[in-house]
């Protein structure tokens, strides 16, 4: 075993109990606790592949193949005899977190666009945030105030809770064609896949399967074009399928922070040799911003072709608007 890889293992799952599942997750704040203080468990993170030990992910594996939410010896004896699959299981897999809720934040972006748009999404997974027309929206300000927002039909099985600071612009865009890149797409129809999803969301966070579950139906009933391959050399090809009478719209939320750094600058001006380009990103993944206001503290970026429009939450629980952002009119 490679001590060097294990250390890096309890490093890693040390930040993690200490500053990510805190407020999130009890039970994965423990869980890494335990890694990173017990040898024999780091040891079984450690063989797995680098690329694919990240947390969250390993921890989701473990609770497909049979995890309980016990926190003691006995979820460290069950890692370790059960390292051989999990290393494995780990090694052919990845994050897919597909939250349906990040479509509350872009939506201000979305709202500047003038439609009919066809949606393209780089790091698509099931295509859950290709649908920000099929779901209701209820802006909350700190005064109280709430901006509500429903498809045509009614309110949607998914309802989408935001808090807002400012005036952006809401509006549901009108999306006629939508499709998708991802290494390893997923199907909303497939009862792996779906179980796969599913199973991301961390114990403890109410609300958010049931939120994704009902989102899966909407995208099984209409089910997006997806395709497997890299957002930049698939993203040409696929772009060029889309209505010729339709707004081209590339986003790419949250998906760059996945993207080794030498190959997001690829991915970024394909989106903006595509059409128009939106994305949720934190500050220092990539230079392409024109201009970077001071977020606020946690927040990503919610930019528009490069022009940051607003602080937002990275699953989109919040948008702060920033002052002298793009207006409709603008």
């Amino acid at each position: 075993m490679d001590l060097d890889a294990v250390t890096v293992v309890v490093d890693r799952y040390t930040r993690f109990a200490d500053h990510e599942a805190p407020g999130r997750s009890e039970t994965y704040a423990k869980w890494a606790r335990r890694v990173a203080e017990d040898p024999a468990v780091a040891r079984v993170v450690a063989a797995i592949p680098e690329t694919h030990r990240q947390p969250p992910l390993v921890f989701a594996v473990m609770r497909l193949l049979g995890a309980t939410d016990d926190t003691g010896d006995a979820w460290a004896d069950w890692v370790v005899a059960h390292a051989d699959a999990i290393v494995a299981e780990c090694g052919r897999r990845s994050v897919q977190t597909n939250e349906p809720l990040r479509c509350a934040a872009l939506l201000p972006a979305l709202s500047l666009i003038d439609g009919p748009i066809a949606l393209l999404e780089i790091g698509a997974s099931a295509g859950l945030c290709l649908y920000p027309d099929r779901y209701s929206y209820r802006y909350v300000s700190a005064d109280g105030d709430t901006t509500r927002l429903d498809p045509d039909g009614g309110r949607s099985p998914v309802v989408l809770d935001c808090a807002v600071d400012g005036d952006p612009p809401l509006r549901l865009p009108r999306v006629v064609w939508r499709a998708g890149i991802d290494l390893q797409p997923l199907d909303a129809r497939d009862p792996e896949d779906r179980a796969w999803l599913t199973g991301l969301v961390w114990p403890g966070e109410d609300g958010r399967r049931e939120r994704i579950q009902a989102a899966l139906d909407i995208a099984a009933a209409d089910p997006p074009l997806l395709v497997a391959g890299d957002g930049a050399s698939a993203l040409p090809t696929l772009a060029a399928q889309a209505p010729r009478d339709a707004t081209l719209v590339v986003t790419t939320p949250g998906v760059l922070a996945h993207v080794p750094r030498r190959h997001r600058g690829a991915i970024i001006s394909a989106a903006r040799a595509a059409g128009r380009w939106v994305t949720l990103d934190a500050p220092g993944l990539h230079e392409a911003w024109k201009g970077m206001p001071t977020l606020r503290p946690g927040g990503f970026a919610l930019a528009l072709d490069g022009d940051v429009l607003a602080s937002v939450d990275p699953l989109g629980a919040w948008v702060a608007w920033h002052p002298g952002s793009a207006s409709p009119s603008q």
